[in-house]
């Protein structure tokens, strides 16, 4: 008796452990097709909308491109820039054009010697404001440089805006590596 008690109350805890599902209806939605959100971006209006996962495909664009600056490959920087090219370094300045940047990098290079390491890179997308989603790339980079004969390193965030597979803009946020 004691071992059919006990088979019932083991059934009886096992049937309970079971989830019923609902049948999916042609309403219920697909998760796979709802892009994941990251965060959001706010325009200049205070607008919202989502940033998403980005296309993973601009990373080996952005590792070529920084190659080709460690290499000092002007021909392979200005393949990759777009021609109405934008970037804006943290001084302050602003390179306009691929013509532009490609001379500000012979002028550096010829001065210099700097040298990037990718630390880190996110792929993420956004809808702009008149509804076309935008890829991005965020990275971090050490860059290495010297400068007056003193060896620097700096910290660099790159958020880099990809239309077509070319580099069309890049914001570059800096600070000093810190000395710990």
């Amino acid at each position: 008796m004691k071992n059919i008690l006990l088979l019932l109350a083991l059934f009886i805890v096992a049937f309970s452990c079971n989830t019923t599902s609902q049948p999916k209806s042609e309403n219920t939605p697909i998760i796979e097709d709802v892009p994941t959100s990251i965060g959001i971006q706010i325009t200049d209006d205070g607008v919202k909308s989502s940033i998403v996962v980005g296309e993973m495909g601009n990373t080996s664009i952005w590792e070529k491109y920084i190659k080709a600056h460690n290499d000092k490959d002007l021909e392979t920087i200005a393949s990759i820039n777009a021609i109405d090219f934008k970037g804006y370094p943290p001084n302050g300045t602003v390179i306009d054009g691929s013509e532009t940047h490609i001379s500000f990098l012979k002028k550096w290079f010829a001065d210099s010697n700097p040298k990037w390491t990718t630390r880190w890179m996110i792929a993420n997308a956004a809808t702009n404001k008149d509804g076309v989603e935008q890829q991005w790339l965020t990275t971090g980079q050490e860059l290495t440089d010297s400068v007056e004969g003193e060896q620097i390193t700096l910290n660099h965030i790159h958020d880099v805006l990809f239309v077509d597979g070319k580099i069309k803009m890049i914001n570059v946020y800096e600070r000093a590596k810190a000395i710990e």
